[in-house]
């Protein structure tokens, strides 16, 4: 069995860290066997380098290894370059072909991204895993192949088998032995390392100077979260090689080319999950405020139509007293001021007759009716200035605190911070 570090040179892998040195051990151990193995971790870790050791190491390493990105072939045409297809199974199939499965056979195939897969596929795949059977597009012969598969995946595949994106028996099946790349955060003693390796070969690839970063560029390379890992790291190396003139490398010249360096080394939020969508929440507070509208106009309607008919407001003050309290709201110390402003507000003029009403009677010069104009001040609001007024309330009962304020609104966080935008507030 070979060490790891022979691996390391043989494959030019870079680093020293313990996670690193684990999944190569791994590695190793499962090579000589058939075992399926799911080599998981971020996208730009280095998922590639696992399935070449696993492949190299074992007893199919004189038969052909295929990789396929299987994130990079539209869901129409998977199936048939996976199995194949017959001629004319579909439009465009003017011959026989034979499937990835069909030409690796005794070998190994490398089914990267493999979380991408539609859910027809994934059921081929299970077949092959179960009894290296297979059929191509468009036939009706069952095939036998003998592969091997590695998969790979940046994607959670809990939460996918949750979201029933990706079946929970497949995932089973291809993860007998999972193999995790550590992202290249969490491997701060290596980056440095992997940096010098990359501008030296850049340097002998253009023909010029090595690039060699100072000691606060180097502080900087190290703080930095590398959210694209490894492919990030020499992507940014191969533009300072050949984009700068000066071969010593500051911290601010190096800056520039990590986006967002200044918050680096803080926590970010990756995801959040939600059960309903902003809109199904905004939608909800919209329609109890109509619905509540709705019931307080039906309620004054019922109000005038008793006025109208029975012609007596002191009856109909006191038969219909719990309505009124409904529509105007008052606490239970104000209900007798409240009836006789009611009183007073819904005094009726003389009856109709023919259609048409009498003239009302000469009121005193005193204003009866300033009660009435505050009611209806309040009972016009648009539901833009109610939605204010509840985001205001909320805010300051929370202590300014968006959070606990979206959770008594009943809405997300991310629609209060949208909404006190759009409002200025």
């Amino acid at each position: 069995m070979e060490s790891i570090q022979s691996i390391k040179q043989r494959f030019e892998l870079i680093g020293n860290d313990v996670k690193l040195n684990r999944a190569i051990e791994k590695s190793i151990q499962v090579a000589p066997t058939d075992i399926s193995v799911l080599v998981t971790g971020e996208s730009g870790v280095g998922k590639e380098a696992i399935p070449k050791i696993i492949h190299s190491l074992s007893h199919r390493k004189h038969a052909k290894y295929i990789a396929v990105n299987c994130g990079a072939i539209p869901e129409g045409t998977i199936d048939s370059e996976l199995f194949g297809h017959e001629k004319g199974a579909f439009t465009g199939a003017t011959q026989t072909r034979s499937g990835y499965f069909e030409v690796a056979d005794g070998g190994t195939i490398f089914l990267d991204e493999v979380g991408e897969l539609p859910l027809t596929t994934q059921v081929r795949l299970l077949r092959v895993l179960e009894n290296g059977e297979f059929l191509k597009v468009g036939s009706s012969q069952v095939q036998k192949t003998n592969v091997r598969i590695v998969a790979a995946t940046n994607v959670n595949m809990f939460e996918a088998i949750e979201k029933e994106k990706f079946r929970e028996d497949l995932y089973y099946r291809l993860s007998t032995v999972e193999i995790n790349i550590p992202p290249l955060r969490e491997r701060r003693e290596d980056i440095h390392l992997l940096f010098r390796k990359f501008a030296s070969d850049f340097g002998q690839k253009y023909k010029m100077p090595t690039i060699r970063l100072e000691d606060d560029a180097v502080h900087l390379l190290l703080k930095y979260r590398w959210p694209g890992n490894i492919r990030q790291l020499r992507n940014i190396a191969e533009q300072i090689s050949v984009l700068e003139e000066n071969r010593t490398i500051t911290a601010a010249t190096l800056k520039s080319y990590l986006p967002d360096a200044s918050g680096s080394n803080l926590p970010a939020v990756v995801g959040q999950t939600k059960k309903e969508s902003d809109f199904s929440n905004e939608r909800e507070i919209l329609y109890k405020v109509l619905f509540d509208m709705k019931g307080d106009l039906n309620d004054l309607k019922k109000l005038t139509l008793e006025l109208l008919k029975e012609n007596d407001s002191k009856k109909v003050q006191k038969e219909n007293e719990n309505l009124i309290r409904k529509i105007y709201g008052k606490p239970e110390e104000d209900i007798e001021q409240e009836e006789e402003a009611m009183a007073e507000v819904l005094h009726l003029p003389e009856p109709i007759v023919e259609g048409k009403m009498h003239p009302p009677v000469q009121q005193p010069q005193e204003d009866r009716y300033h009660f009435a104009e505050e009611i209806q001040e309040e009972e016009t609001l648009s539901l833009q200035e109610k939605e204010i007024e509840l985001i205001k309330k909320s805010l300051e009962r929370n202590r300014g605190k968006r959070k606990a304020a979206a959770s008594e609104l009943g809405i997300s966080e991310r629609t209060l911070y949208r909404k006190i935008k759009q409002y200025d507030l």
